[in-house]
């Protein structure tokens, strides 16, 4: 049963962690690529009013990202969702309707075709579905502190990747005691190591985010409503 469960969360961190790392990694360049093609100059040298609506339209532009993520996200979640009933239904329907078999029986050769399809269904489907929302979210964050004239002049607006940073830091903590540190011998401690993950996760986050905001925040800052284009 251990190893069984270790299989099964080693093959869920995967596609956990390859989300959060290139959905990151992927904003952060982008950041570094508008940044570039639309400062001609050094940022410092630019006043604080023009710093500001530069960086608003940087990361109005920067929003696509989220837009383009959740556009895949349709698709792949249609497509994926697609395979996934269809095998399941056909194979539930010859097995359990037809043949009286038990779920996912091994007798039933369209298991196999089912669990093809629950993977599409969860990595195509699921996975395209979390990376939009993960870069929609981020976006959104980005879009609301470049309101801000003090986060854009100290390049606190990376706040939002940093706690996003450090939750992968804190995930692969979190991974090695569900892996390593607590031992699943039967189906009831498959609940508590996911409800351990839980626990660790939270205990290990809190203080991180606290850091986090400690580095990179100033110690005031403030909001300002956006008006046709222009910052009030």
């Amino acid at each position: 049963m251990n190893d069984a469960f270790n299989v099964a969360f080693s093959g869920g961190m995967v596609l956990g962690f390859v989300l959060v790392g290139l959905a990151l990694l992927g904003l952060v360049l982008l950041i570094l690529f508008y940044k570039g093609l639309m400062f001609e100059k050094a940022v410092s040298a630019y006043t604080v009013e023009q710093q500001h609506e530069m960086f608003l339209k940087m990361f109005e532009a920067v929003a696509g990202y989220g837009l383009g993520g959740s556009t895949v996200a349709l698709f792949g979640r249609v497509g994926g969702g697609i395979f996934t009933k269809a095998a399941d239904v056909g194979a539930d329907l010859v097995g359990k309707v037809i043949e009286n078999m038990d779920e996912d029986s091994i007798q039933n050769p369209g298991v196999i075709a089912d669990n093809v399809g629950d993977n599409v269904g969860d990595i195509a489907g699921m996975g395209s579905d979390l990376f939009g929302s993960f870069a929609e979210s981020t976006c959104a964050c980005l879009v609301i502190s470049a309101t801000s004239p003090e986060l854009v002049a100290s390049q606190a607006f990376f706040f939002p990747l940093i706690i996003s940073a450090f939750g992968i830091i804190v995930g692969l903590f979190t991974s090695f005691v569900s892996t390593h540190v607590i031992s699943v011998d039967s189906l009831e401690d498959v609940e508590k190591s996911l409800k351990a993950q839980l626990y660790v996760s939270t205990i290990l986050m809190t203080p991180a985010i606290w850091l986090a905001a400690i580095l990179t925040l100033p110690e005031t800052f403030t909001f300002n409503v956006v008006e046709g284009g222009h910052v009030n």
